[in-house]
């Protein structure tokens, strides 16, 4: 395929096809599952926004069940083989829709990724495995709206600026956010073995620029936050807004709700890193993750935050001394009764005349949670 720019004909076939899909789209009713390239245009399967739930309440299919099908379809590339797509549309009960344009889709790489770009938009996918951070202001409710609207600009700008830094060593972060209200979940929309990590190293960055704009800063314009990592799926969708799809995507799924639940009884100031274990022995667990982390920090010295040069940045997971010297293994109960388990994380950065330490101590963490409980908060 070739990798030559879009020329002014297939940018009109593609404004063309997405004004179609708008129509079928109808403000969210239907989605788009999949698509196929076709010499006069292209198939795409389209079903209502609730067909998904009602079909995977369905009997189960003696090959796989109805989700684990319906999450390997939305996940990774929607274009298939017309075959695929034929196949797919009989499992499934419904009829292709045949989308017609002026002129032939070229085969290039542009174009195509362009068209599942577009199809994304109008459809609802799959993530199996994704490192997601959650940055959490705390007390945000109690500051003034000036107060909190600049707080979450100044957290917006430690990612900015984690951003940039990370670029200048060639770490590019195709990073995405959504706002929780008083914080943001950000990922990496990259999927490749080095995201997680990468996002990992960013978050490290932008805790510790928000750190040193707290020590330099008066009043309450730059926020204390709380924090966590973790890993694990989601789906990620594009509501509605007035009569076109957004442009940014939100998630939703086991990883967010892991996030949610573990800020909960995050402590201020403090870094929390899921429990999101091997799997197959293609992953890593959450201890080994942060050492291949810390020793890719190495990769960061000589960087420049607030002026000054970074030495070294060292992270690891809080050990408990009456546990055998085992990691410290924060349980959380949920209002459902489920439980959820966190590590505490802690980093040492030494810059120039300076050390940073990020994070709770083992020690401050208890200090700290006597002290919220003796308050009778959460």
């Amino acid at each position: 395929m070739s990798r030559d720019p879009i020329s002014i004909v297939q940018r009109g076939n593609l404004q063309n096809l997405e004004k179609t899909l708008r129509k079928q789209w109808r403000l969210g009713q239907n989605i788009v599952l999949c698509w196929c390239w076709d010499e006069r245009g292209l198939l795409v399967i389209f079903v209502p926004h609730y067909f998904l739930g009602n079909y995977c309440a369905q009997p189960e299919q003696p090959e796989e069940s109805n989700e684990s099908y319906i999450r390997a379809l939305i996940s990774g590339r929607r274009r298939k083989s017309r075959d695929e797509l034929f196949a797919i549309a009989v499992r499934l009960g419904v009829s292709p829709t045949f989308i017609k344009l002026e002129h032939p889709l070229e085969e290039t790489l542009a174009v195509m990724g362009s068209v599942e770009q577009i199809i994304r938009r109008y459809g609802l996918s799959f993530v199996d495995r994704r490192g997601v951070l959650l940055f959490d202001i705390t007390d945000f409710s109690l500051f003034s709206s000036f107060e909190q609207a600049s707080q979450l600009n100044s957290l917006s700008y430690s990612m900015n600026s984690a951003y940039n830094k990370l670029s200048t060593r060639g770490i590019e972060i195709n990073f995405a956010r959504t706002t929780t209200g008083d914080g943001y979940y950000v990922w990496n929309r990259d999927t490749d073995p080095r995201a997680d990590l990468e996002l990992f190293l960013f978050l490290l960055l932008v805790l510790a620029d928000n750190s040193l704009a707290r020590s330099a800063s008066k009043g309450n314009t730059v926020p204390i936050i709380r924090s966590a990592f973790h890993i694990g799926s989601h789906y990620e969708l594009y509501q509605a807004e007035g009569v076109n799809p957004t442009v940014f995507s939100y998630i939703v799924g086991d990883v967010t709700i892991e996030l949610a639940r573990i800020i909960e009884k995050t402590l201020p100031g403090q870094v929390m890193l899921g429990d999101f274990g091997a799997r197959h022995g293609e992953e890593h667990g959450s201890a080994e993750f942060v050492r291949g982390c810390s020793d890719a920090a190495a990769a960061l010295e000589g960087l420049t935050l607030m002026g000054t040069p970074l030495r070294s940045l060292h992270c690891w997971l809080s050990r408990d001394a009456s546990e055998h010297d085992g990691l410290l293994d924060v349980s959380i109960t949920d209002k459902h009764g489920l439980e959820h388990h966190a590590f505490n994380l802690q980093a040492s950065l030494t810059l120039e005349g300076n050390e940073l330490e990020l994070g709770l101590t083992p020690e401050q963490w208890r200090e700290a949670l006597a002290a919220s409980t003796a308050e009778g908060l959460p």
